[in-house]
């Protein structure tokens, strides 16, 4: 039950896109096509997932037995969240060209991204295990992706409507992603 309330949590009530506001460069950059935001969202779920476990197992194993944890842990968890986008950049560009050229300046731009070393902080922060933590990550990323291609359809669908001028482009998209906020922050009282 601890597990589930966990994955809830991460998912619906404290989304890290639509509740705790991290990583809102690629949530308002990708998110034209289903197609590139569907790419990002793989690579997001991928580098947070695998993320939470190596800076846990560097955190607990490195770190900590040498007291660098309050001088090296955010620039250690940076450098593991560099080489992981670096890896996922080069597995694209050989086997996705067409996914890699779409996703263009916002793959790299992952390392940069706050939600994946916010992810990284908050399970230390917490005291999470090595599951929880890799469950936790995973779950952020998967909710992430949930809030990304939610946002991504609703976008697609105004490009279709008709809108009023003053309301087109950047205009309608920060409006419908605070409306979009604010439907998530319904799950509030869902899970403490």
């Amino acid at each position: 039950m601890e597990y589930l309330l966990l994955i809830i949590s991460a998912i619906l009530v404290n989304n890290f896109v639509l509740s705790r506001f991290l990583g809102i460069c690629p949530f308002l950059g990708v998110s034209k096509k289903i197609s590139t935001a569907l790419g990002m969202s793989g690579a997001v779920i991928f580098v947070i997932a695998i993320a939470s476990a190596v800076t846990w197992c560097l955190q607990k194993y490195l770190l900590e037995p040498f007291g660098l944890e309050k001088f090296l842990q955010t620039l250690s968890f940076i450098l593991v969240i560099a080489a992981l986008v670096q890896l996922i950049d080069l597995v694209m560009k050989r086997f996705a060209p067409p996914l890699h050229a779409a996703l263009g300046i916002f793959l790299p731009l992952i390392t940069t991204n706050c939600a994946v070393l916010g992810v990284a902080v908050l399970n230390m922060k917490e005291g999470y295990g090595f599951i929880k933590s890799v469950l936790f990550g995973t779950s952020a990323a998967v909710g992430f992706a949930f809030a990304l291609l939610i946002f991504t359809g609703l976008r697609e669908k105004i490009e279709r409507a008709d809108p009023p001028r003053c309301f087109r482009g950047v205009a309608i998209s920060l409006v419908t992603a605070g409306l979009l906020s604010l439907a998530f922050m319904g799950f509030s009282g869902l899970v403490k």
